[in-house]
């Protein structure tokens, strides 16, 4: 039977998610993730803690600690303070994968474009640090950054769309997709095939989406195309998201489905489980 590793979850402990495509509770504990990744078959997942919790760094290290094997995280550093250059080469540990930020809006999308950020590119390939982010704006400029730093390993976040910040439905959401795939000619980016069923306007199985996943999957292959979720913003059940690829997906073949589901992720970020 094959691993299924989530790319994206959040957790929180306190407070209402900001982005309102979220459930929105107060709280998405550890414990609770356990009990439904039991229920529907999920083996581990990979925390991106939230914005909205000051706290969820500290839930997300407890999760690893509690539950080993379970979880990793992608976290991040503020990009506007000078003593994070020097954090990057110790940041790998104690569950710590690697980097995720959200480079959608002002003042960060501009800072990618304009070189400001150069010293992250940088700093995160010489300590092979790899870097996960929603970048919908910026997709030609990190293929240039992704050229010019070989060793670094970028992923881009949620088949390269705006995630649940956008309103946006079926081909409507999808117009990004020839951009994305110009990328996959460069051996260090990949791409997560998070949140899927949240980009469509469709019931169970999505049909629309699994053209654009099939195109991913054509581009980057089985290597560079991870699964996952962003369980609290889906419209369907974990189980679902699962089977939506494992069953559903006549595009995926069966000998790839390993890789996809979990294999290549853990080998992309050095989830070593």
């Amino acid at each position: 039977m094959i691993e299924i590793i989530d790319a994206q979850i959040h957790l929180w402990g306190s407070g209402l998610p900001s982005n309102q495509s979220h459930i929105q509770v107060t709280s998405f504990t550890p414990e609770a993730a356990i009990a439904l990744m039991n229920e529907n078959g999920i083996d581990a997942a990979v925390i991106h803690p939230p914005s909205w919790d000051p706290n969820s760094t500290e839930m997300a290290f407890r999760a690893v600690k509690e539950f080993p094997n379970r979880f990793a995280i992608m976290g991040s550093l503020p990009l506007d303070q000078a003593e994070s250059r020097g954090k990057i080469k110790d940041w790998k540990g104690n569950g710590m994968l690697g980097l995720r930020y959200t480079f959608l809006s002002d003042p960060v999308r501009q800072w990618v474009a304009d070189g400001t950020l150069n010293w992250l590119w940088e700093s995160a390939e010489i300590a092979d640090v790899p870097i996960s982010m929603l970048a919908t704006d910026s997709l030609e400029i990190l293929g240039d950054i992704a050229e010019r730093h070989p060793g670094l390993r970028l992923t881009i976040d949620h088949l390269g769309g705006r995630g649940g910040t956008t309103t946006l439905k079926d081909a409507a959401s999808m117009t990004h997709i020839p951009e994305l795939l110009k990328l996959a000619k460069l051996p260090n980016i990949a791409v997560k095939a998070t949140g899927a069923p949240g980009y469509s306007g469709e019931t169970y199985p999505f049909p629309i989406m699994h053209t654009y996943l099939e195109k991913i999957y054509d581009a980057f292959g089985p290597n560079r195309m991870f699964w996952g979720t962003d369980i609290t913003k889906m419209p369907c059940s974990w189980k679902q998201c699962v089977t939506m690829f494992t069953e559903e997906a006549t595009w995926l073949r069966t000998d790839d489905h390993e890789l996809v589901m979990g294999e290549a992720l853990c080998d992309w970020w050095g989830w070593k489980r």
